[in-house]
C-alpha cells in the first residue's frame, strides 16, 4: 500500500489544524486549567513561574496556526514519503 502524499499530508495538516483551533478554544476558556496541563505535560510542578502574564488574542492565534499547518504539512508530506520509499524496498 502507497500514501498518496498529497492527501496523506492534507488529512495530517487539517487534523493538525483542528486540534490546534481546539486547545486555543480551551485556553481561552479556561487559562489556568490549560497552564496546569501544559505543566503536566512538560513536567514542570510549577509552570506558572515560567509564563507570568500571557494575552491570548484572535491574530495570535491565527500567526500561532500558519506554522502549525506549514509544519504538519511538511512533516506529514515527508512521511509519506519516506514510508512509500520503504514500502517499495521491502517490496523489492
Amino acid at each position: 500500500m502507497k500514501f498518496d502524499k498529497q492527501k496523506f499530508a492534507l488529512a495530517a495538516t487539517g487534523a493538525s489544524g483542528i486540534a490546534y483551533v481546539i486547545c486555543a478554544a480551551f485556553t481561552a476558556i479556561a487559562p489556568e486549567l490549560a497552564v496546569r496541563f501544559l505543566g503536566w505535560m512538560m513536567h514542570i510542578l510549577n509552570v506558572e513561574k515560567f509564563i507570568g502574564e500571557v494575552e491570548m488574542t484572535f491574530g495570535g492565534v491565527i500567526l500561532g496556526l500558519i506554522p502549525i499547518l506549514i509544519y504538519s504539512y511538511i512533516v506529514a508530506w515527508v512521511f509519506a514519503w519516506l514510508y512509500n520509499k520503504l514500502m517499495s524496498q521491502t517490496a523489492k
